[in-house]
């Protein structure tokens, strides 16, 4: 099988997702480290492949490009476990995917990326980021209570794309020791992506 080209900022969890898949599924790929710091995802050579200037960016052998993590992740895991094949829970576990984007990255992640990243003090990071994060911990905190995994009882594109950032919360300050359900989860999905514990 040919190698897809994936074009991604290792600390970008966005970036992992596809990684995380591939590795799993054992789909050959190369990576080509592209930083959003570094503006290199704003360069003519980029911008012509995705207009929008961002990653991940996966490029076919026959020139057909892909961007937005879960409709990469989606359409690499097409036919694989890692999808339900039950139609309600599909939809289930792309509602969690949804989500993620929308309630959960836009806090969790970009607080990180102000803290860790742009080593903004506390005092300079948009208060609403923690009280919006803490919210999109808590929903799936309770949402986990007697479950092992977000659908069907097994591991899904829905775990993958909400670890990616939650794995790294205590990067922008987020205690997961609050949210049990949450922490043991991250520690499980670790384990079954073959990932040492990041906190």
């Amino acid at each position: 099988m040919t190698p897809i080209t994936i074009r991604g900022d290792s600390m970008s969890g966005n970036c992992l997702k596809v990684k995380f898949v591939c590795d799993l599924l054992g789909i050959p790929y190369r990576w080509i480290e592209t930083s959003v710091i570094r503006g290199e995802t704003r360069t003519p050579e980029f911008l012509k492949l995705n207009p929008a200037g961002q990653v991940p960016l996966v490029e076919w052998p026959d020139d057909r490009v892909l961007a937005q993590s879960d409709a990469i992740i989606f359409h690499l895991a097409e036919g694989s476990r890692l999808i339900p094949a039950d139609a309600f829970e599909r939809a289930e576990m792309l509602q969690w995917m949804f989500w993620e984007q929308y309630s959960h990255e836009t806090a969790i992640a970009v607080r990180r990326f102000h803290k860790t990243y742009l080593k903004k003090p506390e005092h300079e990071i948009d208060p609403s980021l923690m009280k919006k994060g803490e919210r999109a911990l808590a929903v799936m905190n309770d949402h986990l209570a007697g479950k092992g995994y977000f659908v069907g009882g097994q591991l899904s594109l829905a775990d993958i794309a909400l670890v990616a950032y939650t794995r790294w919360a205590h990067e922008g300050g987020f205690d997961l020791g609050s949210h049990p359900h949450v922490r043991e989860w991250v520690k499980r999905v670790e384990k079954d992506l073959g990932l040492s514990h990041a906190a």
